[in-house]
């Protein structure tokens, strides 16, 4: 999964919001204290949080809802996050993910996302957890 040295890639959000749009069935994690920071970012109460924003993808795991074309809902008109200073970790970790840890995935993902590529070198001991 790793290559000596641990991986080199290059990467640099360019905020197109490609990462965020529909992908098809993939959940967004989202913690308690991510929500809690969410809820306090956007000035709304915590239960419109929960009933807007918010659903149980199952016994363990609390998801970000998505629109039924499979974009986030906290992608504005313009594909730009709304809440991109408190996005939970599993969106800033992208596309550091154990799925795209191997070279040819990492290759693949290129055609989605336009900042992979680009931006300074990044030396990686382990690839970020995530799920798509």
């Amino acid at each position: 999964m790793s290559e000596p040295g641990g991986l080199k890639r290059r990467f640099a959000c360019t905020g197109c919001g490609e990462c965020c749009t529909g992908r098809g069935s993939y959940v967004i994690e989202v913690s308690r204290a991510e929500q809690r920071r969410i809820q306090r970012f956007l000035g709304i109460t915590w239960s419109w949080l929960r009933r807007r924003y918010v659903f149980r993808f199952d016994d363990e795991t609390e998801s970000v809802r998505m629109h039924p074309n499979g974009d986030c809902v906290f992608l504005d008109d313009d594909r730009r996050c709304r809440i991109y200073s408190v996005r939970p970790k599993q969106c800033r970790t992208y596309p550091f993910w154990p799925e795209l840890a191997t070279r040819k995935a990492w290759q693949e993902e290129t055609r989605r996302c336009e900042g992979i590529g680009s931006g300074p070198v990044i030396s990686l001991v382990r690839f970020q957890p995530g799920r798509k």
